[in-house]
């Protein structure tokens, strides 16, 4: 089968935003508690992170990571968080039916994101609580000293405010499983209002309202057209979450996921424009992806937990999928989506980061590695910034439910601001080899390959374990090479493949 491209200098999407490459930490499960913290793990710093993970962690170049949820913001007083930790209280979390120590607050997240040189995006509670509370949260966190939060601030051992940038204004408040929740009306005037006052205290700030947390929902699309009516002149993005799964065990079927997403994206900055429109602004509102991962293969043994017959465990292990080599596929599906989406999608946030649906698993009594889908998204993060390409693509396609004319062959390109080219591809076949050429045009000198990297795999349930942390990892490609102009590689079955080229 042969897939041809063209990729011209003069036919871009957009600038990528490097938030696209962002991560998720929940108060859930292992995330935090012996995920990011374990203050008695032989690799712990003087904070009680783990060394290890912090080093995982700083190689993917994280951007920004939101904290603290998900649906444990909903019912998350953040004073609990702050102080001495031995006057801190044991509060019960109703999202995940467990216990959460507030040994990790504020001051412990902040002091993490520095570790591993990232940004903090914030969430705040405008389930169980509201305006006020919010408020006061971005003024402990923002506020100078000489007033009450940053003087509480100083009193728990940081003077300088952290000036954080991201807000969330809640999350997944169109949900019926969502503490708190609210109508598209309900929550659109909650959110005005709150991120009014939050702009009374610093213009500056980016605010992210709540869209819906997935496109299956009843009130999808309608929601957002709503909340944006409400919330246009205040927010910078709004929210979307997706999560993919293969519980029919069809792996065609599963790999055309991406389509959805794509429509997903569409419909909602549609509706963008339609708000704005409306409204006669002069503002852009983006989309920030800020929940999406593969979630399916933990969710059996998690029902006892979730359904509250184990009482209220404290970090309990949740949501812990182990991820496989046809997983490999569907995350570098999702990030040529986001690549190719980048003109709206400007913030996107894999959920989670660690232990909980998460690219890196931690053993309490041993060491962190690497799960398999570790690998596209450390490629995508580290090369995938700079300029999308617009490509024109022929290749052959196929037919799902989900749609018609699915590509074989699905690529995204960039172009850094080195003038290096790089190029993401799945080959979605499961027995044919694609032959793919790229036609590189406009660029001038002589294009020359730099690097070419290749996950596939025998067996498409292959993972990565403790034991076993490189059963599904990248190797060196051969054979790809330019010849007048033209860039070859070869596609085998069911393969992700990153190509870099020079001119």
């Amino acid at each position: 089968m042969k897939a041809r491209v063209t990729a011209h200098r003069d036919f871009t999407i957009a600038r990528i935003d490097d938030r696209l490459y962002g991560a998720f930490l929940e108060h859930l499960g292992r995330a935090i508690y012996t995920g990011i913290y374990q203050p008695d793990h032989p690799t712990a710093d003087r904070n009680g992170m783990r060394g290890d993970v912090i080093d995982l962690v700083k190689a993917l170049n994280v951007p920004v990571v939101r904290y603290p949820g998900g649906n444990f913001v909903s019912a998350y007083n953040w004073e609990d968080g702050i102080g001495p930790k031995d006057q801190r209280p044991t509060r019960l979390d109703l999202a995940w039916h467990t216990s959460d120590s507030n040994q990790v607050g504020i001051h412990e997240f902040a002091d993490w994101c520095d570790s591993v040189g990232t940004e903090m995006m914030l969430a705040v509670n405008l389930g169980s609580r509201g305006l006020e509370e919010a408020r006061n949260f971005l003024e402990y966190v923002s506020a100078p000293t000489g007033s009450y939060w940053g003087d509480l601030r100083k009193k728990n051992g940081r003077a300088d405010p952290w000036k954080v940038r991201h807000w969330c204004l809640g999350n997944e408040m169109d949900g019926p499983w969502q503490v708190g929740h609210k109508t598209a009306h309900e929550y659109g005037r909650l959110a005005s209002e709150t991120g009014k006052a939050m702009r009374m205290f610093d213009k500056s700030l980016e605010l992210i309202v709540c869209g819906s947390s997935h496109s299956g929902m009843d009130t999808y699309p309608e929601w957002e057209r709503i909340v944006l009516e409400h919330t246009y002149e205040v927010a910078d993005h709004i929210s979307l979450h997706m999560y993919f799964a293969n519980r029919a065990g069809n792996t065609a079927e599963y790999l055309s996921q991406s389509e959805k997403l794509d429509r997903y994206i569409g419909t909602v900055a549609s509706t963008i424009n339609v708000v704005k429109a409306n409204k006669r602004s002069k503002r852009d509102v983006y989309i920030s992806f800020d929940e999406w991962n593969v979630w399916y293969h933990s969710n059996q043994q998690d029902r006892e937990i979730l359904d509250g017959n184990g009482g209220w465990p404290h970090a309990p292990r949740l949501l812990e999928d182990i991820y496989n080599f046809e997983d490999v596929l569907q995350v570098g599906l999702i990030l040529n989506t986001f690549i190719r989406r980048s003109d709206v999608v400007k913030i996107a946030c894999i959920a989670q980061l660690v232990n909980v649906i998460a690219p890196i698993m931690t053993d309490p009594k041993g060491g962190a590695w690497r799960q398999t889908i570790y690998w596209p998204y450390y490629f995508a993060s580290i090369f995938g910034r700079g300029t999308a390409l617009n490509l024109s693509v022929e290749v052959q396609g196929y037919d799902t439910e989900i749609a018609a004319d699915v590509g074989y062959a699905d690529i995204s390109g960039v172009r850094a601001d080195d003038g290096t080219m790089t190029f993401f591809v799945v080959n979605r076949h499961a027995t044919e080899a694609i032959d793919l050429g790229i036609s590189v045009e406009g660029f001038g000198g002589v294009p020359r390959v730099i690097d070419h990297q290749v996950i596939t795999h025998t067996d498409l349930r292959a993972v990565n374990t403790a034991e076993n942390p490189d059963n599904v990892a990248p190797k060196a490609g051969s054979g790809a090479k330019v010849e007048d102009g033209v860039l070859h590689v070869s596609l085998p079955p069911h393969s992700w493949q990153m190509v870099r080229i020079t001119t």
